[in-house]
């Protein structure tokens, strides 16, 4: 039995597989559309019908695939945003663990600087 491991290892998707799973939805939606054509135009079909039959048996099916084939793009752009959120809240921690270099407004000379202040003699 083949697991999801093993058809990675045999087919890789590459730019040409999802050219291909495109290809796949385009002609299930215009045989579906046919369908609907062929059940509008026969003498004992209505328009209600072939709405109805483009819809379930085309849009729906489709539009299911699409969103399933699509969970493992949106959960890697999900932990890419998570991971950028936390790059960032990383970042803004460290900032504020600097000292700060703001110039100090009272007469005194800043505590952090390694340099001694000039003493006048009396």
């Amino acid at each position: 039995m083949l697991h999801s491991q093993d058809f990675a290892l045999i087919a890789p998707r590459t730019p040409l597989s999802i050219f291909s799973m495109h290809l796949v939805v385009i002609a299930w939606l215009y045989v579906t559309l046919m369908m609907s054509v062929a059940e509008a135009s026969h003498s004992n079909g209505t328009v209600l019908g072939a709405a109805l039959t483009f819809l379930l048996y085309g849009v729906a099916p489709i539009a299911l695939m699409v969103y399933l084939m699509a969970t493992s793009k949106r959960r890697r752009a999900m932990k890419a945003r998570e991971a950028a959120a936390q790059d960032k809240a990383r970042r803004v921690a460290a900032l504020a663990a600097l000292p700060s270099v703001e110039p100090d407004a009272s007469s005194h000379a800043p505590a952090h600087h390694a340099i001694a202040p000039v003493r006048e003699e009396p």
